[in-house]
């Protein structure tokens, strides 16, 4: 039995490394299955910026 990964023999290197590329796919498969699954379209919107204005300091706009 290995209590430490730096005790750990090559078999049981190789058990992590196989693990966890199976749920790495897994992982993978499951994401991609549930990102295309839906019917929507998604869209950017722009937002254009309006006039430039500062506040000053008596907390009032002033528009440039």
């Amino acid at each position: 039995m290995n209590h430490s990964i730096q005790s750990a023999d090559r078999a049981t290197h190789l058990k992590i490394v196989a693990v966890a590329l199976v749920l790495g796919a897994a992982l993978a498969a499951f994401g991609s299955s549930v990102r295309s699954s839906g019917d929507f379209v998604q869209t950017a919107h722009v937002i254009r910026a309006g006039q430039p204005t500062m506040i000053t300091s008596a907390g009032t706009l002033l528009v440039r």
